[in-house]
């Protein structure tokens, strides 16, 4: 409790970064442990616990006897679970450290039964719906979307997932059956293609804080937010590529010997464990694509904010900065 806590100087920021953002490498480094599903099983109590730890200490007051590895293990388990804009505990479902388990078993299952169109508008619906969690979970939470919006960017993205699925599933009736394995992620490409902007729609209508580099704000632009959405398109396509063009194509090859035959009824848990080491690595590998903290020069936004920056600190600001969601 803060009652019990000291002023402590420990000599460092516990929200610096604790390696280099500027490098891929050093965001991957930084996903891999935000993004460890570890996380998913600590109690809800020890989340809030990490949560004051973190807020005192960004006070200046830590508990007597902390340390610093007790401070960084407490900031993990802030990044996994809280929200980096508004600083609220996200649901469950959406967080990043929830996307292996639930990845893993649901990329496995579209994977797996892929020959029956009731099967393919199962898993592509059990998907989207898994989607809108994750894009409302990790949107920029500076900009409110209604029930409304929530609602139209659900039914609009699995309807463009259904369409892709069955479209195609149809059309390779009469293919190679390795293009047949390939249309669940022709479907989730188009869908995070049309769900992602639709569940963050008010950031391109209304605009998103940018910041200068002392997160001193500026004003709102929809160039940033349409920036910081392709992004996040691009990761979410990145994150499931490699599992679902790779995977189909070892299953292709192992179903061929006999003992694969003889042990069709594992092939699905089978599918569902390679999907998870696939996105063991490409979640943490999909959100380092890009910086977080998301940078757009000056030159490159809207005139109106661009001159109004320039009127009140002329040449002093020459990039701004926002937070890009995940």
């Amino acid at each position: 409790t803060y009652a019990k806590m000291a002023t402590v100087s420990l000599g460092f920021n516990i929200d610096s970064p604790r390696w280099d953002q500027s490098t891929f490498v050093g965001r991957l480094k930084h996903f891999l442990n935000i993004t460890d599903p570890r996380t998913v099983l600590v109690p809800e109590e020890e989340l809030d616990r990490a949560k004051a730890l973190v807020e005192g200490c960004r006070a200046g007051l830590v508990p007597p006897g902390s340390n610093q590895e007790q401070l960084l293990y407490a900031k993990k388990l802030y990044d996994s679970a809280f929200h980096p804009d508004s600083g609220e505990k996200m649901n469950f479902i959406g967080r990043m450290s929830f996307q292996v388990p639930g990845g893993m078993a649901i990329t496995g299952c579209m994977l797996q039964f892929y020959r029956t169109l009731p099967a393919v508008v199962f898993w592509q619906w059990v998907n989207q719906s898994f989607n809108a969690f994750v894009n409302y979970t990790n949107r920029n939470a500076a900009s409110p979307i209604s029930l409304r919006q929530i609602g139209v960017a659900y039914v609009t993205a699995t309807g463009a997932a259904l369409a892709t699925a069955v479209g195609l599933n149809l059309y390779t009736k009469r293919a190679p059956p390795l293009l047949a394995r390939w249309v669940p992620f022709a479907a989730v490409a188009a869908a995070n293609c049309v769900n992602i902007p639709m569940m963050r729609q008010q950031e391109i209508i209304n605009g998103i804080t940018v910041t200068d580099e002392n997160n001193n704000e500026l004003g709102r632009s929809r160039r940033a937010a349409v920036k910081g959405i392709a992004q996040v398109v691009l990761s979410r396509i990145t994150m499931a590529a490699p599992g679902m063009i790779i995977l189909p194509i070892i299953m292709e090859r192992l179903e061929k010997f006999t003992f694969m035959q003889r042990i069709r009824v594992l092939h699905g848990p089978l599918q569902v464990l390679l999907c998870g080491g696939f996105l063991l690595f490409m979640v943490p590998a999909a959100c380092a694509l890009f910086p977080q903290r998301c940078s757009l020069a000056l030159a490159d936004l809207e005139v109106e904010l661009r001159d109004s920056i320039m009127a009140k600190h002329g040449d002093k600001v020459l990039y701004v900065y926002f937070n890009k969601g995940l």
